[in-house]
């Protein structure tokens, strides 16, 4: 497994663990192998009880290594060679969890808001590439931006950070 793999599969365990022991949780279900949610980008169903109604919402899971940095890295391209567009810009989720692996930092991004004020600052970020490893040995090169997360947090509405 790679080291890019073992971080997204860390992340969903702990995002799923999260949700699971939160007292209003009725079901986490884990749709990552599910071609129909694997096309906008979903990797879990939450479904809880708020006020006496069941609701439901769709999370994508992002883990990252890079704390230190300050930054999120917003994918806007995901396979540079394909030119296919990167998950932040067609995630249909209502919410990226943006995990920190080894701080246990989830970051809880409202989505389309943050993807909105992403676009219309997009100039603002520097652009960076990265290489993503693939089962063959291979990899190809993945590009996003780098967005401080300080600045994402005072400008979008409802972004929240919590210690797991």
């Amino acid at each position: 497994m790679s080291a890019a793999s073992a971080v997204a599969t860390q992340a969903a365990l702990a995002v799923e663990a999260f949700l699971r022991q939160h007292p209003a949780t009725l079901k986490v279900v884990n749709v990552e192998e599910n071609p129909a949610y694997q096309a906008r980008d979903i990797d879990l169903l939450w479904q809880f009880s708020h006020k006496g109604t069941i609701k439901e919402v769709s999370i994508e899971i992002k883990g990252d290594r890079w704390h230190k940095t300050g930054n999120y890295f917003f994918e806007t391209i995901s396979n540079e060679d394909k030119g296919t567009p990167g998950c932040f810009l067609y995630t249909e989720a209502n919410y990226i969890y943006y995990y920190f692996v080894e701080e246990k930092e989830l970051h809880v991004l409202p989505m389309p808001a943050t993807r909105n004020w992403f676009l219309q600052h997009l100039h603002e970020f520097k652009e960076r590439k990265t290489s993503t490893p693939v089962a063959n040995g291979n990899s190809y090169i993945t590009v996003g931006r780098l967005v401080p997360r300080k600045r994402v947090q005072a400008e979008v509405p409802h972004v929240r950070v919590l210690q797991l």
